[in-house]
């Protein structure tokens, strides 16, 4: 019997739960070379200020930071029935956030939430909230 492979968070993507309120979540696979991948298990890497746009009838991930070096693009591997999906989102106002990258076993994921902005008063209620409950606690 085979054991459940538990994926560990590498690194999490905390201003997009602060500045977008997040829907649907994809798990996506990333074309990387054997650098990135060493310099993403050794957790030198950043999703701060990255963005995942359409172009091509692809999906990239923008501005990527791994390690000293800055601004990577990585084409996320999708099916096309997904991709398909992200598109209608896209097109309903939705936007593409990278929320957290998955690791731990073979594979390096990308995990991907559609999302709406939010407003400043959104964003001082989250905060408010937040205080709250670590008072609380």
């Amino acid at each position: 019997m085979k054991k459940g492979k538990t994926q560990d968070s590498i690194t999490v993507n905390r201003r997009a739960r602060y500045d977008y309120a997040l829907g649907e979540e994809l798990s996506c696979g990333m074309s990387l070379s054997g650098p990135e991948v060493r310099q993403i298990r050794d957790h030198h890497v950043q999703l701060k200020g990255s963005f995942v746009a359409l172009k091509d009838g692809e999906l990239w991930l923008n501005n990527l930071t791994l390690g000293a070096d800055t601004a990577r693009n990585i084409k996320l591997l999708v099916t096309k029935r997904q991709l398909r999906d992200l598109a209608r989102a896209r097109q309903d106002g939705y936007a593409l956030v990278p929320v957290r990258l998955l690791g731990g076993s073979r594979h390096i994921k990308l995990v991907i939430a559609t999302a709406k902005g939010k407003k400043k008063y959104d964003k001082r209620e989250t905060i408010k909230k937040r205080d709250f409950d670590r008072g609380r606690a």
